[in-house]
């Protein structure tokens, strides 16, 4: 451990330390960030070219009685080194014992779980009115990155923050980068104001009725411990708007911020070399490039996540007018997709989906109830063991709840692509796909070239006694089960493959009732307001007993997946036990019981 980062292991350890000394630790903690993040992954870039900010930030505020609210996140490791979480970063055998965002529970220094984006204006509001109206005097410091002003909680807590006529510091972190390049109208401003030394008389924050102050160079120590003592107390809204290196102190991730903004373990040492077999990502962009060829009016939208689905700057200049990348901004992305719908186009809006709940107005409003035939892709839906702010499991409830909407969960890359042309192709309803995960591959579930007889399930194997409705990632599963159960107890199960969230095919469930006795339900996401749940109200009158298999209403956090499954009961194992202890329960075929 280096001598000055030695003695720091609060906020208040860096008081007395002199200019040269602070400047000399944000050097040691920079390396040691490069160390951390090249062996766990994560977020490296952003993290790099904030170090000096937050260093000066904590000498001259005092935290936790100032309160510092981090937007998304992805700036605050250096928070975490300063705030007694030193250990963590320095002792690989404590490295996973934190998260990678703000936590709470972690440190009182943290005030908010904290992973998604625009959202420190807004919480920093709601803590300095709540000072205020309880008679208390501490600063409450907002830090939000320049690529996070374009959302639209952003504005909207900026835009609140000018009424408080109180203290409340906003920290802008300029560093000209989103995760990729920025875009929309703002960004020409901030231009200005960088060229200009905060000089421009066109100044978005002061138009907004906040105070401002600049500092030109945003990792220079001096500059900034004068700018935050100048603000220090304020009793005004006030911007301090910071111009920072992204990736400072690395050169891989100075030259290519946008591929070093997140990392995988070893990239800064192994770089990963190029995947051999496709994935459904790069499938993906091949074919809406082609789309493209084929008919100027495919258009694809991202909302600064471009790499997130194998959209490459060379691949995104590819596509020409037939790409645009929003920003961060995925509720105007899901307007703005519903309206090219309306005007001819042919938009395919790609969507994360833990980021996709940040659009449900839009989704219900703006699109299904103009019933506009866009197509909206969600990506890495799903269980997952992330940390609690990038769940994929929610989309499943959040979507196929929303009429007009079509949700469509393919097994594999055939049926796949057959959902994405029709979707493309037909004019009449809005088309939500959730993209399969894994390994490319495919699980006999068979494509069809028409979707348009809504919720027509698919009866993969006949049989009898149990049907197993695999939805989408879990059809896999599905067939796991039924060869479980033929295994170990002779039942010869029915496989089927629901193909539509949205929707039922109660012709196919109620002749189900014919010669069977349970049905089990297997989906990779929240089972509260999810697919199975819709099954068994469907069943509810009946003698029909229905078993739901998937994630419990839960935020879990970093949870090993293999935990998870055993623990929601999605092992061919567990699923095959659940289900046999229930048939035990039903003497009689049509006959009501209990199972557990």
């Amino acid at each position: 451990m280096s001598s000055i980062l030695e003695k720091v292991n609060q906020p208040q350890d860096l008081k007395n330390l002199s200019l040269a000394d602070l400047a000399a630790l944000s050097q040691e903690i920079r390396e040691v960030l490069i160390h951390k993040v090249n062996a766990t992954g994560g977020h490296l870039a952003p993290n790099l070219g904030f170090v000096e900010a937050t260093v000066a930030m904590h000498y001259v505020f005092n935290s936790p009685q100032d309160k510092i609210v981090y937007d998304v996140s992805h700036q605050s490791y250096t928070h975490k080194i300063l705030t007694g979480r030193k250990e963590n970063f320095l002792n690989p055998a404590k490295y996973q014992a934190i998260s990678g965002y703000t936590n709470p529970q972690e440190s009182a220094h943290d005030y908010f779980f904290v992973g998604h984006t625009s959202t420190a204006p807004s919480l920093a509001v709601g803590l300095a009115k709540a000072r205020d109206l309880q008679g208390q005097k501490h600063n409450v410091i907002a830090v939000i990155g320049d690529g996070s002003l374009s959302g639209g909680e952003a504005f909207e807590g900026l835009d609140n923050a000018a009424e408080l006529n109180s203290n409340i510091i906003i920290v802008v972190n300029d560093n000209d980068m989103c995760i990729a390049p920025n875009h929309g109208g703002l960004y020409r401003n901030l231009a200005q104001l960088r060229q200009s030394k905060g000089m421009a008389e066109c100044n978005f924050f002061k138009a907004l009725g906040l105070d401002y102050v600049y500092v030109d160079d945003g990792n220079d120590m001096l500059a900034l411990v004068q700018a935050f003592k100048q603000v220090k107390d304020t009793p005004r809204p006030t911007v301090v708007h910071i111009h920072t290196v992204k990736g400072k102190g690395c050169p891989a991730a100075q030259n290519d911020p946008e591929a070093f903004h997140f990392i995988a373990p070893g990239q800064l040492t192994n770089p990963a070399p190029a995947p051999e077999a496709p994935s459904y990502a790069s499938l993906t962009v091949d074919y809406l490039l082609e789309k493209r060829r084929q008919d100027p009016r495919v258009i694809t939208i991202t909302p600064a996540t471009p790499g997130a689905y194998g959209l490459t700057p060379q691949l995104r200049a590819q596509f020409g007018a037939g790409f645009t990348d929003v920003g961060i901004a995925e509720e105007h992305a899901v307007a703005y997709a519903s309206a090219l719908a309306k005007g001819g186009a042919k938009p395919v809006l790609q969507v994360l989906s833990s980021f996709v709940q940040r659009t449900y107005d839009q989704l219900s409003q703006d699109w299904a109830l103009n019933n506009n035939p866009a197509v909206l892709l969600v990506h890495w839906g799903g269980i997952s063991g992330g940390d609690a702010t990038h769940l994929g499991c929610f989309d499943i409830p959040l979507i196929s709840n929303i009429p007009n909407i079509v949700y469509l969960a393919p097994t594999g890359k055939e049926e796949y692509f057959a959902m994405l042309d029709w979707a493309l192709k037909q004019n009449t309803y809005p088309v939500a796909i959730r993209v399969p995960s894994g390994p490319v591959a495919d699980y006999g579930a068979q494509a069809q070239a028409d979707y348009a007889a809504l919720n027509k399930f698919q009866v993969v194997s006949q049989g009898s006694e149990v049907a197993v409705l695999g939805l989408g990632n879990f059809l896999h599963l599905g067939q796991q089960v039924c060869r479980q159960l033929q295994e170990t107890a002779g039942i010869k199960p029915t496989l089927i493959n629901p193909r539509y969230m949205s929707g039922l095919d109660e012709e196919l469930l109620e002749s189900l009732k014919q010669n069977h006795r349970l049905v089990l339900t297997l989906e990779d996401g929240c089972l509260s307001g999810g697919f199975g749940e819709k099954v068994a109200s469907f069943y509810g009158g009946s003698s029909m007993r229905v078993l739901n298999f998937g994630a419990q209403k839960e935020f879990t956090d970093r949870v090993p997946l293999e935990t998870l499954y055993k623990r929601f009961h999605l092992t061919k194992e567990l699923i095959c036990q659940d289900a046999l202890a229930c048939l035990k329960t039903l003497k009689q075929p049509r006959e009501l019981a209990a199972c557990k």
